[in-house]
């Protein structure tokens, strides 16, 4: 699996005009599952994710996990993350699970890390989403189970 997590100050998505998952101080993390995925690997990345210190100490350093402040996920699937550009101007997604083996897997994503106590909202797989956030940091990383 392959995920792009912003630490935000609030993020939101919206589907048609509303507002159906948000968050406040914590992650916004956007997924994508690959061919060959399993639900274990799903677990292994939201067990990274809920770890992984990004958040200041009180120096100011990156010591503390979405755990550690009690923070919150909006979690957006995105299967533009599988995007291939080696072969010119078009990106292909052919490496992307298929869309019900996909929202399957982004949905037991969520579901695992919302097991690590974190509050958890999502977007609406497969739908055409406005996501809005404020970066805080700016702070980005790129995710995969793969490397």
């Amino acid at each position: 699996m392959r995920a792009l997590i912003q630490r935000v100050t609030e993020a939101r998505v919206d589907v048609d005009g509303a507002t159906i998952g948000q968050c406040g101080r914590g992650l916004l993390v956007l997924v994508c599952a690959m061919q060959g995925d399993t639900q274990a690997e799903g677990e292994k990345l939201a067990a990274k994710i809920a770890k992984l210190r990004i958040f200041k100490d009180d120096a100011g350093k990156m010591n503390r996990s979405l755990l550690d402040i009690g923070g919150s996920a909006l979690v957006v699937s995105q299967f533009t993350l599988a995007g291939d550009t080696s072969r010119g101007n078009r990106p292909g997604f052919s490496t992307a699970a298929r869309p019900d083996e996909g929202e399957t897997l982004y949905l037991a994503f969520a579901e695992a890390l919302r097991s690590h106590g974190i509050a958890v909202e999502t977007g609406q797989f497969g739908a055409d989403m406005a996501v809005s956030l404020v970066n805080d940091g700016p702070v980005t990383l790129w995710l995969d189970t793969s490397a």
